[in-house]
């Protein structure tokens, strides 16, 4: 299986990427909207087709990027049918299973921090998915949101705590960087109800927080029920001067033909070594302006702004730190040369 756990450092948030190497059908778990664009660029790199999206539910600090990589992919959403959320193609119920090829999940109710809560566990079952239910040495708040310490505390010890001791906790956050837990441990260890914890001391410890506001949730909870669809329905707009792609690393790439294609409509930028330039005849096609990399970013007043801008190097590498660095003086229409030249003598 190739299994991928990104993070959102604005949320805290984790998104799970699953996928079966033979099928190479992917789906996401919890993926944020601003982060479309580099799980999309994973999943490209990774050769794989993104067939689905699950929330675990309505997210009260982020806005889930389900119906944007709807319209991107045409990829199913998936979501607990409690939650009634817009533009849901696969309501789920408590222990249905689904999936893609080669990947199946078992959908858990585990209501408690809100109604509409579900955890996802692998068939085997090695890995469960808990979002804000159960996470590492705690748990989802339930002041909000119809959320129930008396619901929550029978999800974690009734349903997730009946799970095997090894299977592996891949929660929806964490604020203090911890990645995965297991069962066994959060049975022994979660501060909240782990260690034998009764009903009443899970009740009383959860009574007695004073948690601020999710500073959010005016905007992100409506925003959810429809799946993440803005309110005009309409996709954002991307930038337009090219045909731009965003790597995994979220650097702005342009390929070899659309460069040749639109040369007259772009500054060309070579940030190889002085001996390298002078080196290739295929450069000379190309190259309006050269600036070694290391000397960049003292002489970016040298760029023309007026136009957009092409960074290229030997391999795109150092082209992709060049682009980095014109984003930071601000320079707002620049890619890199995919593979630079090697991609170029390719074509």
């Amino acid at each position: 299986m190739i299994f991928r756990q990104l993070f959102d450092t604005t949320s805290s948030t984790y998104t799970y990427l699953l996928a079966d190497e033979e099928h190479r059908e992917a789906l996401l778990i919890d993926p944020v909207f601003s982060q479309a664009g580099r799980d999309l660029a994973l999943i490209n790199e990774l050769g794989l087709k993104l067939v689905l999206v699950a929330d675990t539910h309505a997210h009260a600090d982020h806005v889930t990027a389900a119906w944007l990589l709807k319209q991107k992919t045409g990829c199913r959403i998936a979501s607990a049918r409690a939650i009634g959320a817009e533009h849901v193609d696969q309501p789920l119920d408590d222990g249905q299973s689904f999936g893609v090829a080669g990947i199946s999940l078992l959908a858990i109710a585990t209501p408690g921090h809100t109604n509409g809560c579900m955890s996802y566990r692998l068939d085997d079952p090695s890995m469960v998915f808990t979002g804000d239910a159960l996470l590492i040495r705690g748990c989802g708040r339930s002041d909000f949101q119809q959320g129930s310490a008396e619901k929550l505390y029978h999800s974690l010890t009734q349903k997730l705590f009946m799970l095997p001791d090894t299977c592996l906790v891949y929660p929806g956050h964490d604020y203090q960087g911890r990645t995965v837990s297991s069962i066994g441990e959060e049975k022994a260890f979660n501060v909240r109800v782990g260690n034998g914890a009764s009903e009443t001391d899970f009740i009383e410890f959860m009574r007695a927080m004073r948690l601020p506001h999710p500073k959010l949730i005016d905007e992100a909870v409506p925003a959810n029920m429809r799946s993440g669809c803005p309110e005009d329905g309409k996709v954002p707009a991307v930038p337009d001067w090219a045909d731009i792609r965003m790597t995994y690393g979220g650097v702005p790439e342009i390929d070899a033909d659309w460069l040749q294609q639109h040369l007259d409509r772009v500054t060309v930028l070579d940030v190889r070594l002085s001996e390298e330039a002078t080196d290739c005849s295929l450069s000379s096609k190309l190259v309006d302006i050269h600036i070694p990399l290391d000397q960049l970013r003292e002489r970016t007043a040298e760029v023309p702004s007026d136009i957009p801008v092409v960074t290229l190097c030997r391999s795109g590498r150092r082209s992709a730190l060049a682009v980095t660095i014109l984003q930071e003086t601000g320079f707002d229409r620049v890619a890199s040369l995919s593979h630079g030249l090697m991609g170029m003598s390719q074509t």
